[in-house]
């Protein structure tokens, strides 16, 4: 049986449920989340569902530059719901692949804390060491 890169990051990070057979992409349920890895392109990717509440979108839109300069996790839109994705050579070693997940992770939880913020009625969501870049 061989085992596919998906399986193997899974593996590299810990994650104690097992990939049904043939599937290329697998959803992880980690900190109250559920994180989607796939294998695409000869890379693992993950992503992350933040909202589908399109009203949040220009709010949204104005960390991501900020966040660009301090993560590696990509705010995207696809219709009207926002998500972050970030991606790693499917051939990456363990130790890569650990980054990959620690870094996305941490990078869901902030977005995670915006989203809440936004939607639980705070004022703009953004911490006060938050960089926003305006257009």
């Amino acid at each position: 049986m061989t085992v596919t890169r998906l399986e193997q990051f899974l593996k590299a990070v810990g994650y104690p449920d097992r990939m049904p057979e043939g599937s290329s992409s697998f959803t992880m349920r980690v900190d109250g989340m559920e994180v989607v890895a796939e294998e695409r392109g000869g890379r693992i990717v993950l992503s992350f569902a933040l909202t589908s509440d399109a009203s949040l979108l220009p709010v949204l839109s104005g960390y991501a530059a900020g966040r660009m300069l301090r993560e590696d996790a990509v705010l995207a839109c696809g219709g009207s719901s926002a998500f972050l994705w970030q991606d790693a050579p499917a051939a990456s070693g363990d130790r890569e692949m650990v980054r990959l997940f620690e870094t996305f992770s941490d990078s869901c939880d902030w977005w995670r804390e915006r989203v809440d913020a936004l939607q639980g009625g705070g004022s703009s969501g953004a911490p006060e060491d938050a960089m926003v870049i305006r257009p």
